[in-house]
């Protein structure tokens, strides 16, 4: 990118040492960058620039880079001198030192680095001490040694030896020539060197530093000890100097031309020339002028049409096309400038030492005039004012008129700021003066000035002073608020806040596009008459917002210059509004004395605290031009730094973009990265800022920052895009410069691995499958054998449930059956007990009745019919009807109780028909008495019978007869 650089911003940003040269008013501002600086070594033999804008210069230790914001050494293999370097048609650079040739390339991380071409140069020739020239021709580089020029062509080298020895390798007019010592000047025509120009033809010293073309068929030939010469095809002439006592002989270096058609010469000795066409030297910058030696190694201008100097200790950069010159000559000494005026062909500059004059003529560049300045009058000097066609002067002691470079006084009452002309009532001249103390009318007379006093009752200083179309006089103090002065009966009225303005304080009166004005502190503010108030100016306001401003001045062009705190712009009405910014110019305009003089766009004087500005406005917007922004320094920071990029891309001229193959794949331990970029716009450098966006992190730009680097810390996995871009003070912005990578992430997160995931999540998933399809199977087979148990249990449930039904069912039936035996034994035992009971009852009335008839019988009365009582008493006394009841009671019985007579009969065959019975009425539970009664025998007889029974059965006396009986029962019932 272009290399421009201001002294003042260089010197904030490098602390370089600044001088300027004398030759032109304009002081060419020079940037000395020193050894410590830059780091290497003290000699600089060669300079070259890419298409990017880095500087490249053949240094004693290496290749040394600037890149605008810091330097890189590139030492050789072998750690000798760097004496020439040459970029090539294939983007290469190429370098020649001590015993070695080779070229510069980019590394994959972007660093240069060096592939030595010896290794293809015979043995016998890889011993050629030193490379002093090298010249790209055609597809082929040329090196230039003492002892041969080797031609590097289609990957081999090809060595040409000279008659005696080679003293010089270049071009002239796109051929490639070199000088043989002895041969003379020899040109390279069909792969061969041929005599261009014999020995015997050239000086006897004759020694070619540099070739360079001075016209269409003519080129400028510098010598080490015998002048300039022009060669026009085979003739060389010698070019003689004019000018500043030089000396023809002396060491030349080097030559370059200028935009202007101009020279510049570098020596030896004394530092740079500037010549013209006819050999006139218009300009010499040496030590006196700023640089750090006058032994220039090499000169090289830059894309900008900047200069660069490699010296014998150290390097200088000259800003030759700056649009922006101090004019600071030795006269000022130093004094702040206060007030420009042009004037009959001179230029006339107000200091705080006096008044200087410069005779000029208004062609051009002003600051390219001549340094003439001479005093005029010494002592503090306010303002310069040209009033009908008279130069008037404020100052400290007065106000004065300058007439054939002498001060007229006109008042010598202490300190007059400024006059302004104003048009009396009759339509004669006459001008106001502000002073320390008020306003002053002069009515001029001829070509003299009458005092005619004070104007009105106003008595502060009066620094600020206009008049509007209606010769109103309008005055401002900063302090006090803005007045208004009727020239006509003097009247003044005062104007503060609470009259509209935006405070009483810090309030300028100015006159721009024909209107009175007021710069306040919330922008610009007009009177409105028919209100008498002043209100914001609805104009103005579309430009300049609420800018808090000091200063303003319309020039020739319509433009208006402002001052903003300490810094000053300009509105450019050329096209569109626009606002451009001069940060050069920031904190070094004379604070509190603004002053801003337009002649025309090319020359804008502006007053600062040493001297005065010159602005070629017109160059200043052409040298505004796209920006550039390139990433200089890519590193990983997570563990140790580890440089990624260095800053080249493909080549080291001009790829600087990143191809696929150049996007570094990270590993994950690497997610911490640390970005520096930079733009290599010297001049631009405080003014410019910065925006970055990391594409795949973000999605919004940043906020502007000066900041020239970057950290991103702990980035996860993916890819990104790192951008970037710039913009200077007039919000140009640059194209976007990128850098891409990626993160990978741990193994455990890359596709493999996801893939080996997926391999173990699906086998996984097919084990569990197999797991829950055995434990399905399990559990199906558990829940079928549970089903099938429930099934068996329920069978078993169902069976019992059906056998507990069927016992309950045969219980129920046997119940009933026993309920129905047992109430038929109920019955039946009813039965028995009613026809016990009904026998016992008969028979104890058959024994009542047969007592009875007993007893009649015995009392032998003849009354009674003794044969019918016999007939009763034989009646009840019939056995065989006893017997018949008795068998129809042990058939009931039987029935009841389940044959038990009859087995125990069968038992006990000797049991008989009364002790049968015994068996029934025990059974039967009846007592002792009621079975006596049964047994018509008395209760003595039964337990006898008992006695007997027990006997007949065979049981113990221990033995209960009716359980032992009962027994015998239930074995019946089973």
């Amino acid at each position: 990118m272009l290399l421009r650089i201001f002294f003042f911003v260089v010197v904030l940003l490098t602390s370089a040492h600044t001088i300027f040269s004398q030759s032109y008013i304009g002081q060419r501002e020079t940037v000395n960058f020193v050894k410590r600086q830059y780091n290497a070594g003290t000699q600089n033999w060669k300079i070259r620039q890419d298409a990017q804008g880095r500087m490249y210069f053949a240094n004693n230790e290496g290749l040394l880079v600037f890149d605008g914001a810091s330097w890189q050494l590139y030492p050789l293999p072998n750690r000798t001198i760097v004496w020439s370097i040459e970029f090539g048609k294939d983007k290469r650079l190429y370098i020649g030192g001590q015993d070695e040739i080779g070229y510069f390339s980019p590394a994959k991380n972007g660093l240069l680095t060096f592939t030595s071409l010896k290794k293809l140069l015979p043995k016998t020739d890889q011993e050629f001490s030193d490379i002093w020239d090298i010249v790209s021709f055609g597809n082929d580089i040329f090196f230039r040694s003492r002892k041969k020029i080797f031609r590097y062509s289609k990957g081999k080298i090809i060595g040409y030896p000279p008659l005696s020895s080679w003293l010089f390798l270049g071009l002239s007019h796109n051929h490639l020539i070199a000088h043989d010592e002895k041969k003379g000047l020899l040109v390279f025509k069909k792969d061969h060197w041929q005599t261009w120009i014999d020995k015997k033809l050239l000086p006897p010293s004759f020694y070619i530093t540099s070739v360079s073309e001075f016209g269409k068929d003519t080129s400028l030939i510098t010598t080490a000890k015998d002048g300039l010469y022009l060669l026009a095809g085979t003739k060389l002439k010698s070019w003689p100097l004019s000018g500043f006592s030089i000396d023809n002989y002396q060491h030349f270096s080097g030559a370059i031309p200028l935009a202007d058609h101009n020279f510049l010469l570098s020596t030896y000795t004394n530092g740079i020339y500037q010549v013209d066409r006819k050999g006139k030297v218009v300009e010499n910058l040496s030590k006196k002028e700023g640089l750090q030696n006058a032994n220039v190694r090499s000169l090289f201008m830059d894309v900008n049409r900047n200069v660069w100097l490699g010296l014998d200790n150290g390097i200088d950069f000259i800003a030759y096309n700056n649009a922006v010159k101090h004019i600071n000559p030795p006269v000022f000494q130093d004094g702040g400038g206060y007030s420009t005026v042009f004037h009959k062909n001179s230029l006339y500059f107000a200091l705080t030492n006096g008044i200087y004059k410069l005779p000029v003529h208004i062609t051009g560049d002003l600051s390219y005039a001549a340094n003439n300045l001479k005093l005029i009058s010494g002592g503090q000097s306010w303002q310069l004012e040209v009033v009908d066609n008279t130069l008037l002067a404020g100052r400290d002691d007065g106000l004065f008129k300058i007439v054939n470079d002498k001060l007229l006084p006109i008042s010598t009452i202490t300190g007059f700021w400024i006059a302004k002309p104003l048009i009396n009532n009759i339509g004669s001249s006459a001008i106001v003066a502000g002073n320390y103390y008020g306003i002053r009318l002069f009515k001029r007379s001829k070509d003299t000035f009458i005092d005619k006093g004070d104007m009105g009752r106003y008595y502060e200083s009066a620094r600020f002073l206009e008049i509007d179309k209606d010769n109103m006089i309008w005055t401002s103090h900063p302090y006090r608020g803005v007045y208004k002065i009727s020239p006509g009966n003097s009247g003044v009225e005062t104007y503060t806040q609470a009259q509209g303005l935006p405070s009483t304080l810090n309030n300028f009166v100015f006159k721009v596009k024909n209107r009175v004005v007021i710069a306040t502190q919330k922008g610009i503010y007009e009177y409105n008459k028919k209100t008498n108030r002043f209100q914001s100016s609805i104009q103005f306001k579309k430009i300049f917002g609420n800018r808090s401003l000091r200063y303003l001045k319309e020039d020739p062009s319509g433009n208006i210059w402002f001052v903003e705190g300490k810094s000053i712009g300009v509105v450019d009405f050329s096209s569109k509004p626009v606002i451009i910014n001069f940060p050069e110019l920031n904190e070094r305009i004379l604070s509190g004395f603004e002053n801003v003089y337009p002649i025309n766009n090319y020359n804008i004087f502006v007053g600062s605290e040493k001297g005065f500005y010159h602005i070629n406005f017109a160059k200043y917007k052409q040298n505004i031009r796209p920006l550039k922004v390139f990433i200089r320094k890519v590193k990983a920071t997570a563990n140790t730094d580890s440089l990624l990029y260095g800053g080249y891309f493909g080549d080291v001229y001009s790829n600087n973009k990143q191809t696929a193959d150049d996007i570094p794949s990270l590993g994950h331990l690497w997610n911490s990265l640390h970005f520096e970029y930079s733009s290599p716009i010297f001049e631009e450098q405080p003014n410019l800022e910065y925006s970055y966006l990391l594409d795949g992190f973000n999605n919004e730009w940043s906020g502007w920052s000066k900041k020239q680097e970057k950290d991103y810390t702990n980035l996860p996995a993916g890819t990104y895009m790192f951008k970037i871009k710039s913009r200077d003070h007039h919000n140009n912005e640059s194209s976007v410069s990128a850098y891409s990578f990626s993160i990978n992430p741990p193994w455990y997160q890359t596709q493999w691995a996801f893939l080996l995931y997926l391999i173990l999540g699906a086998y996984l998933l097919y084990f569990v499958y197999k797991i829950q399809e055995r434990r399905h199977i399990k559990k199906r087979e558990k829940e079928l054998l549970l089903q099938q148990q429930k099934n068996e249990e329920e069978q078993r449930h169902t069976a019992y449930l059906h056998r507990i039904e069927m016992e309950i069912s045969e219980k129920e039936v046997i119940k009933l059956k026993n309920e129905k035996l047992e109430a038929e034994i109920e019955h039946k035992a009813s039965e028995l007990a009613s026809a016990a009971l009904n026998i016992v009852q008969k028979k104890e009335f058959l024994l009542r009745v047969k007592e009875g008839l007993q007893r009649l019988e015995k009392s032998g009365k003849e009354t009674i019919d003794t044969v019918e009582i016999k007939k009763i008493v034989r009646l009840l006394s019939e056995e065989k009807k006893i017997n018949e009841e008795w068998e129809q009671f042990s058939v009931h019985f039987d029935k009841v109780h389940t044959d038990f007579l009859k087995v125990i009969k069968e038992r006990y065959p000797s049991i008989n028909q009364p002790e049968l019975k015994l068996c029934a009425y025990l059974i039967m539970n009846l007592s002792s008495k009621e079975i006596a009664l049964l047994m018509a025998i008395s209760v003595r007889g039964v337990e006898i019978s008992r006695y007997r029974l027990r006997k007949k059965l065979q049981i113990s006396t221990e033995t209960n007869l009716f359980e032992f009986l009962f027994s015998i029962q239930m074995e019946c019932m089973k």
